[in-house]
Protein backbone atom coordinates (compact mmCIF):
# COMPACT_ATOMS: atom_id res chain seq x y z
CA UNK A 1 0.00 0.00 0.00
CA UNK A 2 1.29 3.54 -1.32
CA UNK A 3 0.53 7.11 -0.81
CA UNK A 4 -0.11 8.94 -3.66
CA UNK A 5 3.22 10.78 -3.93
CA UNK A 6 5.12 7.64 -3.89
CA UNK A 7 6.05 7.53 -0.39
CA UNK A 8 5.15 4.85 2.41
CA UNK A 9 2.03 5.62 3.89
CA UNK A 10 1.42 6.38 7.67
CA UNK A 11 2.22 3.28 9.66
CA UNK A 12 0.35 1.43 12.67
CA UNK A 13 0.44 4.52 15.31
CA UNK A 14 1.39 7.09 13.22
CA UNK A 15 -1.20 9.57 12.90
CA UNK A 16 -1.68 11.08 9.31
CA UNK A 17 0.42 14.40 8.67
CA UNK A 18 -1.60 17.41 8.56
CA UNK A 19 -1.19 19.57 5.03
CA UNK A 20 -1.24 22.85 6.57
CA UNK A 21 2.01 24.78 6.21
CA UNK A 22 3.57 25.06 8.89
CA UNK A 23 5.12 28.78 10.76
CA UNK A 24 8.57 29.25 11.21
CA UNK A 25 9.18 27.63 14.50
CA UNK A 26 6.07 25.94 15.30
CA UNK A 27 6.33 22.92 17.51
CA UNK A 28 5.52 19.29 15.70
CA UNK A 29 1.49 19.08 15.48
CA UNK A 30 0.19 16.10 16.83
CA UNK A 31 -0.87 14.96 13.25
CA UNK A 32 2.97 15.05 11.95
CA UNK A 33 4.55 12.98 15.44
CA UNK A 34 5.97 9.49 14.05
CA UNK A 35 4.57 7.75 17.50
CA UNK A 36 7.24 4.44 16.99
CA UNK A 37 10.43 7.40 17.53
CA UNK A 38 8.26 8.18 20.62
CA UNK A 39 8.09 4.99 22.34
CA UNK A 40 11.38 3.71 21.04
CA UNK A 41 12.98 6.50 22.48
CA UNK A 42 10.99 5.85 26.36
CA UNK A 43 11.74 2.53 26.52
CA UNK A 44 15.69 3.87 25.64
CA UNK A 45 15.24 6.23 28.33
CA UNK A 46 13.97 4.60 31.09
CA UNK A 47 16.40 1.38 30.18
CA UNK A 48 19.66 3.76 30.28
CA UNK A 49 18.89 4.53 33.88
CA UNK A 50 19.47 1.17 34.53
CA UNK A 51 23.03 1.59 33.93
CA UNK A 52 23.88 5.01 34.85
CA UNK A 53 22.38 4.73 38.08
CA UNK A 54 25.10 1.95 38.96
CA UNK A 55 27.60 4.95 38.27
CA UNK A 56 25.87 7.06 40.17
CA UNK A 57 25.99 5.48 43.60
CA UNK A 58 29.08 2.88 42.83
CA UNK A 59 32.99 3.47 42.04
CA UNK A 60 33.72 3.30 38.55
CA UNK A 61 35.12 0.09 38.55
CA UNK A 62 31.78 -1.49 39.61
CA UNK A 63 30.26 -0.69 36.51
CA UNK A 64 32.88 -2.49 34.56
CA UNK A 65 33.29 -5.41 36.94
CA UNK A 66 30.99 -6.97 38.66
CA UNK A 67 33.26 -8.24 41.00
CA UNK A 68 34.65 -5.10 42.13
CA UNK A 69 31.99 -4.27 44.41
CA UNK A 70 28.25 -3.98 45.26
CA UNK A 71 27.64 -7.68 44.44
CA UNK A 72 27.10 -9.06 48.07
CA UNK A 73 24.51 -11.43 47.60
CA UNK A 74 22.67 -14.17 44.89
CA UNK A 75 20.34 -11.31 44.11
CA UNK A 76 23.52 -8.58 43.17
CA UNK A 77 24.78 -11.09 41.44
CA UNK A 78 21.51 -11.84 39.19
CA UNK A 79 20.74 -8.58 38.75
CA UNK A 80 23.88 -7.08 37.46
CA UNK A 81 24.34 -10.12 35.02
CA UNK A 82 20.67 -9.30 33.59
CA UNK A 83 22.06 -6.01 33.28
CA UNK A 84 24.85 -6.87 31.75
CA UNK A 85 23.40 -9.09 29.39
CA UNK A 86 20.15 -7.09 28.34
CA UNK A 87 20.77 -3.63 29.07
CA UNK A 88 24.18 -2.82 28.76
CA UNK A 89 25.12 -0.66 25.58
CA UNK A 90 22.00 -2.08 23.90
CA UNK A 91 19.65 0.57 25.60
CA UNK A 92 22.17 3.32 24.45
CA UNK A 93 22.79 1.94 21.43
CA UNK A 94 18.91 2.99 20.84
CA UNK A 95 19.49 6.25 22.93
CA UNK A 96 22.05 6.76 20.02
CA UNK A 97 19.84 5.27 16.84
CA UNK A 98 17.52 7.78 17.91
CA UNK A 99 19.80 10.86 18.44
CA UNK A 100 20.89 10.41 14.93
CA UNK A 101 17.10 10.29 13.85
CA UNK A 102 16.39 13.13 15.15
CA UNK A 103 19.22 15.20 13.80
CA UNK A 104 17.88 14.54 10.23
CA UNK A 105 14.23 15.52 11.43
CA UNK A 106 15.27 18.66 12.54
CA UNK A 107 17.65 19.25 9.58
CA UNK A 108 14.98 18.35 7.11
CA UNK A 109 11.88 20.42 9.04
CA UNK A 110 14.59 23.44 9.78
CA UNK A 111 14.70 23.31 5.82
CA UNK A 112 10.93 22.96 5.29
CA UNK A 113 10.29 25.55 7.38
CA UNK A 114 12.65 28.00 5.18
CA UNK A 115 15.70 28.22 7.64
CA UNK A 116 19.30 27.22 6.86
CA UNK A 117 19.55 23.61 7.63
CA UNK A 118 23.09 23.93 8.59
CA UNK A 119 23.78 26.62 10.48
CA UNK A 120 20.66 26.02 12.88
CA UNK A 121 21.93 22.73 13.48
CA UNK A 122 25.53 23.71 14.51
CA UNK A 123 23.96 26.09 16.59
CA UNK A 124 21.65 23.98 18.18
CA UNK A 125 24.90 21.03 18.39
CA UNK A 126 26.81 23.86 20.28
CA UNK A 127 24.11 24.60 22.61
CA UNK A 128 23.79 20.79 23.25
CA UNK A 129 27.51 20.49 24.03
CA UNK A 130 27.15 23.28 26.40
CA UNK A 131 24.21 21.25 28.37
CA UNK A 132 26.61 17.77 28.31
CA UNK A 133 29.67 20.43 29.97
CA UNK A 134 27.38 21.75 32.42
CA UNK A 135 25.51 17.85 33.16
CA UNK A 136 29.37 16.51 33.40
CA UNK A 137 30.40 19.13 35.99
CA UNK A 138 28.20 17.18 38.05
CA UNK A 139 28.43 13.49 36.81
CA UNK A 140 31.53 12.63 34.63
CA UNK A 141 29.54 9.98 32.73
CA UNK A 142 27.43 12.94 30.85
CA UNK A 143 26.63 11.15 27.53
CA UNK A 144 25.69 14.90 25.67
CA UNK A 145 29.17 15.78 24.77
CA UNK A 146 30.29 12.98 23.02
CA UNK A 147 26.63 13.25 21.22
CA UNK A 148 27.02 16.72 20.30
CA UNK A 149 30.55 16.25 18.89
CA UNK A 150 29.42 13.37 16.97
CA UNK A 151 26.48 15.56 15.42
CA UNK A 152 27.98 17.39 13.03
CA UNK A 153 29.23 14.23 11.04
CA UNK A 154 25.73 12.69 11.40
CA UNK A 155 24.32 15.94 10.07
CA UNK A 156 26.88 15.79 7.18
CA UNK A 157 26.21 12.64 6.13
CA UNK A 158 22.44 12.30 6.61
CA UNK A 159 21.68 12.30 2.72
CA UNK A 160 24.37 9.36 1.98
CA UNK A 161 22.83 5.95 0.70
CA UNK A 162 21.20 4.30 3.66
CA UNK A 163 23.38 1.00 2.95
CA UNK A 164 26.46 2.92 3.20
CA UNK A 165 25.67 5.04 6.34
CA UNK A 166 24.74 1.50 7.56
CA UNK A 167 27.83 -0.23 6.52
CA UNK A 168 30.02 2.11 8.14
CA UNK A 169 28.19 2.86 11.06
CA UNK A 170 28.41 -1.25 11.69
CA UNK A 171 32.30 -0.80 11.10
CA UNK A 172 32.92 1.71 13.38
CA UNK A 173 30.64 -0.49 16.17
CA UNK A 174 32.43 -3.19 15.17
CA UNK A 175 36.04 -1.43 16.01
CA UNK A 176 35.67 -1.20 19.62
CA UNK A 177 35.70 -5.17 19.72
CA UNK A 178 38.32 -5.44 17.50
CA UNK A 179 40.49 -2.73 19.24
CA UNK A 180 39.65 -4.53 22.53
CA UNK A 181 40.76 -7.85 21.49
CA UNK A 182 43.57 -6.21 19.93
CA UNK A 183 44.75 -4.27 23.34
CA UNK A 184 44.48 -6.90 25.87
CA UNK A 185 47.89 -8.66 25.34
CA UNK A 186 49.47 -4.93 26.23
CA UNK A 187 47.62 -4.69 29.71
CA UNK A 188 49.92 -6.85 32.46
CA UNK A 189 48.95 -9.49 33.66
CA UNK A 190 48.44 -7.67 37.66
CA UNK A 191 46.44 -5.36 35.65
CA UNK A 192 48.74 -1.99 35.99
CA UNK A 193 47.58 0.90 33.96
CA UNK A 194 43.91 -0.20 34.25
CA UNK A 195 43.08 2.06 36.67
CA UNK A 196 39.72 2.73 38.01
CA UNK A 197 38.29 0.95 34.66
CA UNK A 198 38.85 -2.43 36.13
CA UNK A 199 40.05 -2.13 39.73
CA UNK A 200 39.56 -0.07 43.40
CA UNK A 201 43.72 -0.14 43.13
CA UNK A 202 44.86 0.75 39.55
CA UNK A 203 46.93 3.16 39.47
CA UNK A 204 46.98 5.62 36.86
CA UNK A 205 45.46 4.68 33.58
CA UNK A 206 47.86 3.81 30.63
CA UNK A 207 47.54 5.25 27.39
CA UNK A 208 46.59 1.59 26.20
CA UNK A 209 43.49 1.72 28.23
CA UNK A 210 42.52 5.36 27.39
CA UNK A 211 42.91 4.91 23.66
CA UNK A 212 40.41 1.94 24.21
CA UNK A 213 38.06 3.77 26.28
CA UNK A 214 37.62 6.97 23.75
CA UNK A 215 37.47 4.55 20.37
CA UNK A 216 34.59 3.08 22.49
CA UNK A 217 32.47 5.92 23.65
CA UNK A 218 33.01 7.45 20.02
CA UNK A 219 32.78 5.29 17.91
CA UNK A 220 29.65 2.77 19.45
CA UNK A 221 27.65 6.49 19.46
CA UNK A 222 28.68 7.36 16.03
CA UNK A 223 28.38 3.89 14.47
CA UNK A 224 24.79 3.78 16.11
CA UNK A 225 23.77 7.36 14.96
CA UNK A 226 24.50 6.29 11.25
CA UNK A 227 22.69 3.14 11.95
CA UNK A 228 19.87 5.15 13.08
CA UNK A 229 19.59 7.38 9.88
CA UNK A 230 20.02 4.67 7.70
CA UNK A 231 17.20 2.74 9.20
CA UNK A 232 15.36 6.00 9.02
CA UNK A 233 15.53 6.45 5.74
CA UNK A 234 14.90 2.63 5.25
CA UNK A 235 11.80 3.43 6.89
CA UNK A 236 12.70 0.85 9.49
CA UNK A 237 13.04 2.73 12.70
CA UNK A 238 9.63 4.85 11.97
CA UNK A 239 7.69 1.81 12.53
CA UNK A 240 6.11 1.46 8.71
CA UNK A 241 7.35 -1.76 7.99
CA UNK A 242 4.82 -5.10 7.75
CA UNK A 243 4.13 -6.82 11.22
CA UNK A 244 5.89 -9.89 10.31
CA UNK A 245 8.96 -7.30 9.46
CA UNK A 246 9.78 -6.63 12.62
CA UNK A 247 9.00 -10.30 14.15
CA UNK A 248 11.90 -11.46 11.88
CA UNK A 249 14.19 -8.42 13.39
CA UNK A 250 13.53 -9.35 17.07
CA UNK A 251 13.43 -13.53 16.34
CA UNK A 252 16.96 -12.99 14.31
CA UNK A 253 18.56 -10.16 16.85
CA UNK A 254 17.77 -12.22 19.54
CA UNK A 255 18.92 -15.33 18.32
CA UNK A 256 22.37 -13.74 17.39
CA UNK A 257 23.01 -11.48 20.00
CA UNK A 258 21.67 -13.38 23.47
CA UNK A 259 24.42 -16.12 22.43
CA UNK A 260 27.37 -13.87 21.87
CA UNK A 261 26.59 -11.49 25.17
CA UNK A 262 26.06 -14.56 27.46
CA UNK A 263 29.04 -16.64 26.55
CA UNK A 264 31.16 -13.20 27.21
CA UNK A 265 29.21 -12.65 30.51
CA UNK A 266 29.93 -16.06 31.21
CA UNK A 267 33.62 -15.73 30.31
CA UNK A 268 34.14 -12.98 32.67
CA UNK A 269 32.94 -15.09 35.79
CA UNK A 270 34.82 -18.19 34.48
CA UNK A 271 38.01 -15.96 34.49
CA UNK A 272 37.22 -14.34 37.97
CA UNK A 273 37.17 -10.86 36.44
CA UNK A 274 40.55 -11.35 36.18
CA UNK A 275 42.89 -8.24 34.64
CA UNK A 276 44.03 -10.90 31.79
CA UNK A 277 40.47 -10.91 30.25
CA UNK A 278 39.16 -7.04 31.35
CA UNK A 279 38.98 -5.34 27.86
CA UNK A 280 39.21 -8.98 25.36
CA UNK A 281 35.57 -9.98 26.71
CA UNK A 282 33.84 -6.68 26.33
CA UNK A 283 34.14 -7.91 22.50
CA UNK A 284 31.28 -10.37 22.86
CA UNK A 285 29.16 -7.54 24.82
CA UNK A 286 29.72 -4.94 21.88
CA UNK A 287 29.59 -7.96 18.90
CA UNK A 288 25.71 -8.24 20.39
CA UNK A 289 25.17 -4.71 20.62
CA UNK A 290 23.82 -4.46 17.28
CA UNK A 291 21.43 -7.54 16.86
CA UNK A 292 20.36 -6.69 20.57
CA UNK A 293 19.19 -3.16 19.74
CA UNK A 294 17.17 -4.13 16.57
CA UNK A 295 15.37 -7.00 18.67
CA UNK A 296 14.75 -4.31 20.63
CA UNK A 297 13.42 -2.23 18.33
CA UNK A 298 11.60 -4.86 16.51
CA UNK A 299 9.85 -5.84 19.54
CA UNK A 300 8.84 -2.23 20.57
CA UNK A 301 7.66 -1.80 16.95
CA UNK A 302 5.56 -4.86 17.33
CA UNK A 303 3.88 -3.32 20.99
CA UNK A 304 3.56 0.22 19.19
CA UNK A 305 1.58 -1.04 16.63
CA UNK A 306 -0.97 -2.59 18.43
CA UNK A 307 -4.12 -0.51 19.55
CA UNK A 308 -3.28 2.28 21.66
CA UNK A 309 -3.37 2.21 25.35
CA UNK A 310 -2.59 4.23 28.58
CA UNK A 311 0.52 2.56 29.15
CA UNK A 312 1.52 3.64 25.29
CA UNK A 313 0.98 6.82 25.83
CA UNK A 314 3.17 7.07 29.21
CA UNK A 315 5.93 5.55 27.47
CA UNK A 316 5.54 7.78 24.45
CA UNK A 317 5.44 10.78 26.63
CA UNK A 318 8.97 9.89 28.80
CA UNK A 319 10.45 9.49 25.04
CA UNK A 320 9.31 12.80 24.11
CA UNK A 321 10.56 14.07 27.40
CA UNK A 322 13.77 12.39 27.10
CA UNK A 323 16.38 15.17 27.45
CA UNK A 324 14.42 16.47 30.76
CA UNK A 325 14.07 13.22 32.25
CA UNK A 326 18.02 12.48 31.13
CA UNK A 327 19.30 15.26 33.49
CA UNK A 328 16.51 14.16 36.11
CA UNK A 329 18.18 10.79 36.54
CA UNK A 330 21.68 12.11 37.49
CA UNK A 331 20.11 14.97 39.75
CA UNK A 332 17.82 13.11 41.70
CA UNK A 333 20.49 9.89 41.79
CA UNK A 334 23.96 12.04 42.30
CA UNK A 335 21.71 13.76 45.70
CA UNK A 336 20.73 10.33 46.63
CA UNK A 337 23.98 8.33 46.28
CA UNK A 338 26.71 11.09 46.66
CA UNK A 339 24.84 13.51 49.26
CA UNK A 340 22.34 11.69 51.37
CA UNK A 341 23.85 8.16 51.29
CA UNK A 342 27.87 7.54 50.74
CA UNK A 343 28.82 6.67 47.36
CA UNK A 344 29.47 2.94 47.39
CA UNK A 345 27.55 1.78 50.16
CA UNK A 346 24.65 0.78 48.08
CA UNK A 347 23.78 -2.61 46.60
CA UNK A 348 22.72 -3.34 43.09
CA UNK A 349 19.50 -4.76 45.05
CA UNK A 350 19.29 -1.28 46.05
CA UNK A 351 20.20 0.54 43.32
CA UNK A 352 17.62 -1.39 41.31
CA UNK A 353 14.93 -0.45 43.56
CA UNK A 354 15.86 2.86 42.94
CA UNK A 355 15.64 2.48 39.11
CA UNK A 356 12.13 1.11 39.70
CA UNK A 357 10.87 3.98 41.72
CA UNK A 358 12.23 6.11 38.89
CA UNK A 359 10.46 4.67 35.95
CA UNK A 360 7.38 4.87 38.44
CA UNK A 361 8.00 8.60 38.77
CA UNK A 362 8.46 9.61 35.08
CA UNK A 363 5.77 7.26 34.18
CA UNK A 364 3.91 9.05 36.43
CA UNK A 365 4.29 12.74 35.76
CA UNK A 366 5.67 12.80 31.74
CA UNK A 367 1.80 12.59 30.37
CA UNK A 368 0.11 15.10 32.61
CA UNK A 369 3.09 17.50 32.11
CA UNK A 370 2.88 17.54 28.46
CA UNK A 371 -0.84 17.49 28.21
CA UNK A 372 -0.50 20.75 30.11
CA UNK A 373 2.48 21.74 28.19
CA UNK A 374 3.96 21.26 24.55
CA UNK A 375 7.50 20.18 25.74
CA UNK A 376 9.64 19.23 28.64
CA UNK A 377 11.25 22.00 30.56
CA UNK A 378 14.35 21.32 29.17
CA UNK A 379 13.50 20.22 26.07
CA UNK A 380 11.54 24.33 25.80
CA UNK A 381 14.77 26.14 26.82
CA UNK A 382 16.81 24.10 24.05
CA UNK A 383 14.04 24.78 21.89
CA UNK A 384 14.20 28.58 22.89
CA UNK A 385 17.89 28.81 22.60
CA UNK A 386 17.71 27.55 19.27
CA UNK A 387 15.42 29.36 18.18
CA UNK A 388 16.47 32.83 20.04
CA UNK A 389 13.19 33.79 20.75
CA UNK A 390 10.20 33.11 22.83
CA UNK A 391 8.59 29.85 21.88
CA UNK A 392 5.28 28.41 23.21
CA UNK A 393 4.92 26.37 25.88
CA UNK A 394 1.50 26.05 27.42
CA UNK A 395 -1.40 24.29 25.40
CA UNK A 396 -4.06 26.13 24.03
CA UNK A 397 -6.54 24.03 24.88
CA UNK A 398 -6.48 20.73 26.97
CA UNK A 399 -6.04 17.56 25.24
CA UNK A 400 -9.31 15.25 24.78
CA UNK A 401 -10.29 13.31 27.86
CA UNK A 402 -9.96 9.25 27.51
CA UNK A 403 -13.60 8.78 27.12
CA UNK A 404 -13.54 11.12 23.71
CA UNK A 405 -12.49 10.48 20.39
CA UNK A 406 -9.03 10.94 18.78
CA UNK A 407 -7.44 11.49 16.02
CA UNK A 408 -8.18 8.51 13.72
CA UNK A 409 -5.30 6.96 12.60
CA UNK A 410 -4.27 4.82 9.32
CA UNK A 411 -2.95 1.01 9.68
CA UNK A 412 -0.62 -0.40 7.77
CA UNK A 413 -1.21 -3.42 6.13
CA UNK A 414 0.75 -6.97 7.51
Amino acid sequence: MTSTSGSPPPAIGTTAPSTEEAAPANPIKAGERITNLDTVRGFATLGILVMNAVAFALVTPDYFNLDAQGSNTWLDWAIGVAGEIFIDQKTMALFSMLFGVGVVVFADRAEAKGHRPAGLSMWRFALLLGIGLLHGWLWDGDVLRVYALCAPLVHLARRRNPHLLLGFGVALVLSSAVLAVALQPLIPADGAGLSDYWLDDGGDMSDTVGIFLLNDFFARSLGMMLVGVALYQLHIVQGQRPLHYYRRMAIVGLAVGLPLVVAGVALQIANDFSPDIALALEAPNTLATIPLAMAYLGLITMWNQRPPTAAHRRIQAVGRMALTNYIAHTVVGIVLFRFVLDRGDASRTAIFAFVLVMWAAQLAYSEPWLNRFRFGPLEWLWRVATYRKPQPLRRESRPPRRDEPRRRTYLAKT
